[in-house]
């Protein structure tokens, strides 16, 4: 047994709470609240696997980085209709409670996702929105209007278009980093909107920074988005040769600057997922070819190449195979994409003429067409979400907001797209700050007047 001792000075010393706060649900409880107290009850908590934890208004949540079977349809009925007091600390709890201050209180409500890069954001989004899709399903089955099809079985309800938006937008816009396998590179806002009974009437989804940058350069130890790396995989063998995909994949540079596996995922079935979403989800096999198309297109376009005309500033195209390919999946001429790159037309005045592109700038445009036509894709792919859980048939009277927005992010070298996310997350987190000292402060006074007049 070893016993260590440390000198340390006296203002660094914390105190410690009584022992009937071990492990408490509610860290705001706590006689002594200090960095120390707080840090040992979720280390407390977290080794006894309860990674949720209360600080008043906060739910706080660790990472396990394994599934736990604590969000199945048996445990979210434990916790309808139940106050926060009444069960352990949980995300369907606060989702519980919001849900029915929006009926009790006729007002809309906000829940707020935020955390560091890998702190499973994205996960406890998924599990908020599947709460309030087993909610409406449940008031939607005490109303006796659970629909069914011809042959018997149960038809595709908004409640599960809802949850399948799901793994199409993490196809698109999540991907791996060096902190989070399944790391979402987009912000997201979820409305969900309720009838003033409770039923689930629509949603619609509103998303913020892109990292549009992600299809052309990824970091050590990174990957680019799951669709490219699902398309290859052997789920659907006959869609390599239709999009014209005969090398490794590791041979097309947009995609496979770094990693090009994750430990714990298989690309096959993660693109039967995405498949199967789209279906319910409601796109069109035609749709749904022309995404796979301009996601191998961009793959094509990475391996063109360009040389330098001697004694000329003008560059040309070093072989047109890779072009051809990425002209087929666009539904265009190989020539004019080419001619695009390397002498484009530009406005001089008040006439149209064509301009000569050294090869730098013939890359630097491959890259920004590539970057743009995937958020044009993904700007796309949201909107057609949106129609499809645009229902008409039922009123919508209040909502909920679910903000998921990307993670802090602290790197030796920061890029303009961790600076935006970064100063977009201090601006909402001074904002809930001052909400939390408003509230507060009208609990006081509350307190207080309450105390003057008895």
């Amino acid at each position: 047994m070893y016993v260590f001792q440390r000198t340390l000075k006296a203002e660094l010393i914390s105190q410690m709470n009584p022992p009937k706060f071990e492990k408490t649900e509610d860290m705001s409880n706590l006689t002594f609240l200090n960095d120390a107290s707080v840090l040992h009850n979720l280390r407390a908590r977290y080794s006894a696997m309860l990674i949720y934890t209360y600080s008043g208004l906060f739910c706080v949540v660790i990472n396990p980085y394994k599934r736990l079977p604590i969000y199945t349809d048996s445990v979210a009925q434990m916790f309808m209709g139940k106050r926060k007091s009444e069960m352990p600390p949980h995300l369907f709890a606060v989702s519980d409670e919001a849900y029915r201050s929006m009926l009790q209180n006729h007002e809309n409500q906000s829940m707020l996702i935020t955390g560091e890069s890998g702190a499973g954001k994205t996960e406890n989004t998924k599990k908020v929105i599947s709460y309030f899709a087993f909610v409406g399903a449940s008031q939607q089955a005490e109303v006796g209007k659970v629909a069914t099809s011809t042959d018997g079985k149960k038809k595709v309800t908004l409640e599960d278009q809802i949850v399948q938006t799901n793994p199409v937008l993490e196809a698109f816009g999540n991907a791996r980093t060096v902190r989070n396998n399944n790391s979402s590179r987009f912000g997201k806002f979820i409305r969900i909107h309720f009838s003033k009974h409770g039923r689930v009437a629509s949603c619609d989804i509103e998303h913020y920074l892109l990292e549009k940058s992600r299809v052309i350069r990824q970091a050590p130890g990174e990957r680019c988005y799951h669709i490219f790396y699902q398309m290859t995989s052997d789920y659907k063998p006959e869609l390599k040769p239709m999009l014209l995909l005969d090398k490794p994949l590791r041979e097309y540079w947009f995609v496979a600057q770094a990693e090009l596996t994750v430990d714990g995922m298989n690309d096959a079935e993660e693109f039967k997922l995405t498949d199967e979403a789209f279906d319910i989800l409601h796109f069109t096999t035609e749709e749904k070819i022309n995404c796979y198309k301009l996601m191998a297109a961009h793959m094509h376009i990475g391996n063109m190449k360009f040389k330098q005309r001697p004694r000329e500033e003008q560059a040309e195209a070093d072989g047109t195979d890779e072009a051809e390919k990425a002209a087929e999946m666009y539904g265009v001429i190989a020539e004019e994409l080419l001619k695009a790159f390397t002498r484009p037309r530009v406005k001089v005045g008040t006439e149209w003429v064509n301009k000569g592109q050294n090869v730098e700038q013939v890359n630097w445009a491959v890259g920004a067409m590539g970057k743009a036509i995937y958020g044009r894709v993904f700007n796309w792919l949201v909107k057609k979400c949106n129609n499809t859980l645009d229902q008409k048939g039922i009123a919508r009277d209040y909502f909920i907001g679910v903000l998921d927005i990307a993670g802090f992010e602290i790197f030796d070298v920061s890029t303009p797209y961790s600076y935006s996310c970064n100063s977009r997350l201090f601006i909402i987190h001074s904002y809930s700050q001052l909400l939390i000292i408003h509230h507060t402060g009208i609990h006081y006074s509350c307190e207080y007047s309450t105390q003057l007049f008895t």
